[in-house]
């Protein structure tokens, strides 16, 4: 079947944001809708003075009320970047619209910058991803684990590519309900940090769904809990399952071992975000996931901040 060439992302280039001014119009109606807000003051109106070069307006606002010159990308990911707005835009839809992301070494030939500058720009946009969706468990909340990273080592003369070695792996604890997934590294997969994560995040009484792990003892108090025993060939009981966040660790996995091939335990969290952003958003169209990202994603990030131990 024929992709609906309304949302289609070639579509969305060659209207949207064809050259650098459609972006900055573009930009500006997503934050401002026609009201110019001073990012120094917090003022906005639509009469802001509208400062020219030889009679030409080239973006460059002054505030009525504190004087001060701004544009549309100040205080955003885009401040302070020699990119032309063209190819982060490219870089955002692309990242955001591709199943398991893409690489920076494959954007830096894209849209012809360093892999280092590539590399930054992804990192400037998973830093605008934290929380952008809100997940209220409240209802039927399928809860696992699972081991992001390391290497594989060979046990017995066999590979090993599973297990809770966190020496090599970090682990990552994960609840999804109603479609919409969390997932987060912790530390240790223990009774007393996966406990404390589930009382905060999920409502009281509410049905969880969780494998043998003997961290869960003591959920039913609590809620209503259905037990799977994975290490017994079961898979689902009485109607009851974890398929679905199962799968979505499945697609984590995948995208970092196939795009990103190795990813730190400092970033980890990043490339979480990143995953849980797609797969909730995976029922909006090209242009309604971008257009929701860029109102919520104003957060800037540092070079500095980015390389910080």
């Amino acid at each position: 079947m024929k992709a609906k060439t309304k949302t289609s992302l070639r579509q969305l280039i060659a209207t949207s944001w064809k050259d650098e001014q459609s972006c900055r119009e573009y930009l500006e109606n997503i934050r401002w809708d026609g009201y110019p807000e001073c990012p120094h003051c917090g003022y906005q109106s639509d009469d802001q003075y509208k400062l020219t070069t030889s009679g030409v307006f080239k973006v460059l606002y002054k505030c009525k009320h504190c004087r001060k010159r701004f544009t549309v990308t100040v205080g955003t990911m885009f401040e302070g970047s020699h990119v032309p707005l063209t190819d982060w835009f490219y870089a955002i839809s692309i990242f955001l619209s591709h199943k398991k992301g893409i690489s920076s070494a494959q954007l830096s030939r894209d849209i012809c910058v360093t892999q280092k500058t590539a590399w930054f720009m992804l990192g400037r946009i998973r830093h605008n991803l934290d929380d952008i969706i809100r997940v209220r468990f409240e209802t039927e909340t399928q809860i696992d684990e699972t081991y992001v990273g390391g290497k594989n080592r060979k046990r017995n003369g066999k590979k090993h590519t599973q297990g809770r070695s966190t020496e090599i792996k970090t682990p990552v604890f994960g609840m999804l309900c109603n479609g919409f997934v969390l997932n987060i590294p912790v530390s240790n997969v223990g009774g007393k940090l996966l406990k404390s994560i589930i009382f905060e995040l999920v409502k009281e009484g509410s049905t969880v769904v969780t494998d043998g792990l003997s961290s869960y003892r003591g959920l039913s108090k609590n809620y209503n809990h259905q037990v799977v025993n994975h290490s017994e060939g079961e898979y689902v009981r009485d109607g009851y399952h974890t398929n679905g966040i199962e799968g979505f660790w499945s697609q984590l996995k995948r995208g970092i071992l196939g795009i990103y091939h190795l990813v730190s335990r400092k970033h980890l969290e990043k490339y979480c975000n990143e995953f849980a952003f797609r797969y909730n958003t995976r029922k909006m169209y090209d242009i309604q996931r971008f257009t929701y990202f860029m109102i919520y994603g104003n957060k800037q990030l540092k070079y500095r901040e980015l390389i910080a131990n």
